[in-house]
């Protein structure tokens, strides 16, 4: 008998709770198990997903499957590795190219097959996979129904009802994604669409009271959207008396933030205990220039804090609730297994800690919003009656500028720099000395910055910036550098630490984007615009440089940037750089980054 719902079996996707979520949107019931997952316990559903994953399929750390379910006679619909997976189960291969595929792509598909039906000829979609299938190695039983140059983007077994995609069309780049899945689940699986999620806020409120019974609460509050809708889901949940809100200034806040954060929070009728423990902060991350030894750093300092205000309160904390803010995007990239049993970490996230974890573990957590994604908290925080002002905010890590400051003691140049830098040139490009963080093939990395400069279009350089990271696998951002072109290799930093002169000088450029967003009523057109201390001096002695990352997303799981006289009036950016440069002491250089997610995340760190 089946149950009518949908099983989404986790690949260790970093996009795994997106599959979900989109399934939801269709009015489909959806649970995610692991790929381990027995037959047995999958005849009962409907339909399956596979999800995409990091692994190859022949690497001994593939994830476990069990190969009966290919035998149940379930319609099955492989999303990247999992259509890889279908193809190698029925005999198939899969192979490295020499170019993988990271980023937005046009493929070309057959619109005569149902997965594509009432759609164009060209469709734009997400690619993020180092292993391809061709035709040569395609399974007899499968039809390629679309094509990436000669790979195979998609396929089809009519007898079996078994279809597969290489691309991911559960992310926003692929833009018709939710109409390819629709397409699957209404017209192959014959779902009716007559599931509801419900009252998500009541949810939520009845998930506290149960957990949180008569005990009393700190949720530490950044006066961003998550922490605050937490914290107003809280007094709905449980008596005000047992609610204790927290702010901790780390020393990373922007300028004058703090001050700003306890104001919002007093007129939602939150009142805050203020901990300034910037110095606490700074001195624990002396000399730490690694991105995930600062998160889990920032992340357990954070913990260290919270218990010493807890005492200052007089409360004993082996009896007081944390509540968090914490995301379901927070969870993927932190690969935790409350939100995926296979993902590979692509950032920690302060919330989620080995310390986070391990209170989690023995229940002194609560995370209501843990099952949502960002647009769904501004949606809750708009029901709970909070101040668009307030709900609209741009997001602003926990961690706050110590990831937007890179910070290294000298340059990254590793054996392959000249030969990177000799590739590059056929894009007119320049190999910069320091590593950002990136997702490439649903796998965290950690790689070279190349920089476009001179004069060329805005269109010209985004092309060179897809193209890059497709081509040279080492590098997983690409940036345009504003002024006089880069002739020269660029091999020299300043060495630079999380110290409070160099925190200053990001606060300034900071308060100078920002201030220019507000000017030209930007805050609400991008999703979030991180701005970046990296240290190349570009030939400057002492001096550093700054990047301004501009993100237009919906899901924070991917995401493009703006395109100036597009997206940011060509105005607003030209007076960005040009305040930075004049107000902004010691900075040789400002950048825009041109990098889309994947392969670059949204912060830098």
């Amino acid at each position: 008998m089946k149950n009518h719902k949908c099983v989404i079996l986790d690949s260790g996707a970093q996009y795994g709770k997106v599959i979900d979520r989109r399934v939801r949107e269709l009015n489909i019931e959806s649970v995610i198990k692991p790929l381990s997952t027995p037959a047995s316990e999958l005849k009962q559903y409907q339909a399956i997903i596979i999800s995409g994953g990091p692994e190859s399929v022949y690497a001994s750390t593939a994830p476990k499957y069990d190969p009966k379910i290919f035998s149940l006679g379930i319609p099955i619909f492989g999303i990247c590795y999992g259509m890889q997976l279908m193809n190698y189960v029925k005999g198939g291969k899969v192979a490295g190219l020499k170019k993988r595929e990271d980023g937005q792509c046009t493929i070309k598909v057959n619109h005569a097959s149902i997965l594509f039906s009432g759609l164009e000829k060209k469709q734009d979609v997400l690619m993020s996979h180092g292993d391809s299938i061709t035709q040569k190695t395609l399974n007899k039983n499968f039809t390629p129904v679309a094509f990436s140059g000669n790979i195979v983007a998609a396929v089809q077994d009519l007898k079996n009802n078994f279809y597969g995609v290489q691309f991911h069309p559960e992310v926003d780049l692929t833009i018709n994604g939710k109409k390819i899945l629709k397409n699957f689940l209404y017209k192959v699986a014959k779902f009716k669409g007559d599931f509801s999620v419900g009252d998500r806020q009541q949810q939520a409120i009845k998930y506290l009271k149960e957990s949180i019974g008569n005990k009393k609460v700190l949720v530490l509050v950044s006066g961003g959207v998550d922490s605050t809708v937490c914290a107003a889901l809280l007094a709905k949940a449980i008596p005000a008396k047992n609610i204790f809100a927290l702010h901790i200034d780390n020393g990373f806040m922007r300028y004058q933030e703090s001050k700003a954060v306890i104001v919002a929070l007093k007129k939602v009728g939150i009142k805050v205990n203020f901990v300034d423990a910037s110095d606490i902060f700074i001195d624990a991350l002396a000399g730490v220039t690694n991105p995930e030894q600062k998160r889990q750093i920032i992340g357990d300092t954070f913990m260290n804090v919270a218990e010493t205000a807890i005492k200052n309160l007089n409360l004993d904390f082996k009896k007081v609730i944390l509540a968090q803010g914490t995301l379901r995007p927070d969870l993927i990239e932190s690969a935790s297994k409350l939100a995926s049993t296979n993902a590979n970490t692509i950032k920690t996230h302060h919330n989620d800690t080995a310390m986070v974890r391990k209170l989690r573990e023995q229940g002194m957590i609560v995370e209501p919003l843990k099952e949502f994604h960002k647009d769904e908290v501004r949606e809750l925080g708009t029901k709970l009656g909070l101040p668009r002002k307030l709900v609209w905010r741009q997001p602003f890590p926990g961690p706050g500028l110590a990831i937007r400051i890179i910070a290294t003691k000298k340059p990254y140049i590793t054996d392959k720099f000249k030969i990177i830098n000799k590739q590059l040139k056929s894009f007119s490009a320049t190999l910069l000395p320091i590593q950002t963080v990136g997702v490439q093939g649903d796998h965290r990395s950690y790689s070279y910055l190349a920089g476009i400069s001179g004069k060329k279009t805005w269109k010209k350089m985004f092309e060179i910036a897809r193209e890059i990271p497709k081509k040279i696998h080492e590098i997983n951002r690409v940036v345009y550098i504003f002024g006089a072109p880069i002739t020269n290799s660029v091999t020299e930093i300043t060495p630079t630490l999380l110290t409070k002169d160099v925190i200053h000088q990001l606060q300034t450029a900071d308060l100078i984007v920002n201030k220019i967003l507000i000017k030209y009523k930007l805050i609400n057109k991008l999703s979030q615009v991180p701005v970046i201390l990296f240290p190349v001096n570009f030939g400057k002695k002492g001096e550093r440089s700054i990047a301004i990352r501009t993100f237009i997303t919906n899901d924070f799981m991917t995401g493009v940037p703006a395109i100036p006289g597009v997206d940011i009036p060509i105005k607003a950016l030209n007076e960005m750089v040009a305040e930075i440069l004049k107000k902004t002491p010691g900075i040789s250089r400002v950048v825009y980054d041109l990098t889309s997610k994947p392969p670059g995340t949204t912060e830098w760190e």
